[in-house]
């Protein structure tokens, strides 16, 4: 058997060609462990991702927990009212500190052996360490990682670049704004794993409403599909809808109100769908190189009680669409695996957004083998 190259699979996807001739990335990027890790290491770590709703992060001792790429991550709300992030990993013997996906703290103590930090990540506590000789304390805090907010998400960045979440975001910022998203609240999370390559996901979500009339026939029933449209920044995609009403299947109309539907993909992993008084994020997280997680979080503008059927209704409808997009990317991982398959065109019309995403992922793994 040929040793697998890895600058050949690399090169074979030719990130300067136009969308009307572009192919789509070889099915090796989907299926070689080799891709993987190269990816955990240059996309996930490298650039600012999604971790949760800044909403759960509004009080003393708040925290929320994360695992991106491999790496445990916990952000917590600290006693000067500062946010701060840190690799969830005691310095001891290596389990995580903070063991549950959200909650509440003073400190944050390692249920291993007990050492205990400071909501600033500092070694606080170590039981039973008198006689340890050359062990200085200060040097033995949770390790910080970099955390900004923007709208209702919050983000962490593990490496050097890039230098602000501000612009890396770029124009999305502006785009976004009239959308009010910040007067939504965070309300329910949702969390489902799935046998596919994280990619496939994006790629599903970015084909510009391509499967959206043989998958998604209640949510097709509302969109106006011939006037679906898709607009690429520098990092994001942005794909939009009328919403037409008229004639559509009635428990998705009842849950998906307003004029029109916006959907956003941020490079690399995260993904936000806005109705009005509505929106859910998807933040698609690489398990092994044929399995992902995909985190929906669930946000309303109305979060009162008496309308608590209402948002039930709406989160139903979130969770039939995700498990109609199951079925099929699972349905692509396999078929990535198979003799029959390696390289696929894309429609001019519908996925400009893959091409976008292609040639960023292109542009980071490229960068890391060369590294």
């Amino acid at each position: 058997m040929q040793p697998f190259n890895l600058r050949a699979v690399l090169d074979a996807y030719d990130s300067s060609a136009a969308l009307e001739t572009a192919q789509t990335p070889p099915s090796a990027w989907y299926t070689r462990e080799e891709i993987f890790a190269l990816e955990c290491e240059r996309v996930f770590r490298r650039h600012w991702v999604v971790v949760g709703a800044a909403d759960r992060l509004l009080h003393t001792g708040d925290f929320v927990t994360a695992h991106v790429a491999g790496e445990p991550v916990v952000v917590v709300r600290g006693t000067d009212g500062q946010l701060r992030a840190f690799l969830n990993v005691c310095r001891h013997h290596a389990a995580e500190v903070a063991t549950e996906p959200a909650g509440n703290v003073s400190a944050l103590r390692c249920p291993y052996h007990g050492w205990t930090y400071g909501l600033d990540g500092a070694l606080r506590t170590m039981p039973e360490f008198d006689g340890v000789c050359d062990f200085d304390k200060s040097c033995h805090g949770l390790i910080p990682v970099r955390v900004e907010t923007w709208e209702s998400f919050v983000f962490i960045c593990m490496g050097d670049a890039p230098a602000e979440l501000g612009g890396f975001l770029g124009d999305l910022v502006s785009r976004v704004a009239p959308l009010g998203l910040s007067s939504l609240r965070w309300v329910d999370r949702k969390s489902f794993t799935i046998d596919c390559n994280w990619k496939i996901f994006v790629d599903n979500y970015l084909d510009g409403g391509y499967h959206i009339p043989f998958i998604h026939k209640g949510l097709g029933s509302i969109l106006s599909y011939k006037d679906y449209t898709i607009e690429n920044g520098e990092r994001y995609c942005e794909q939009a809808s009328p919403i037409t009403h008229a004639g559509g299947e009635a428990e998705t109309a009842a849950v998906r109100g307003g004029d029109k539907a916006y959907y956003y993909w941020l490079y690399p992993n995260f993904m936000f769908n806005c109705y009005e008084g509505y929106m859910d994020t998807h933040i698609v997280l690489p398990i092994a190189v044929n399995r992902c997680e995909v985190i929906f979080d669930f946000y309303f503008a109305d979060t009162g009680e008496h309308a608590d059927e209402a948002r039930k209704r709406s989160v139903a409808i979130a969770q039939r669409i995700q498990g109609e997009d199951i079925g099929i990317c699972e349905s692509v991982q396999r078929g990535l695996s198979s003799t029959a398959y390696d390289t696929g065109r894309l429609s001019v019309r519908r996925e400009a957004g893959e091409h976008l995403f292609h040639r960023l992922l292109h542009a980071d793994l490229t960068h890391a083998s060369e590294a």
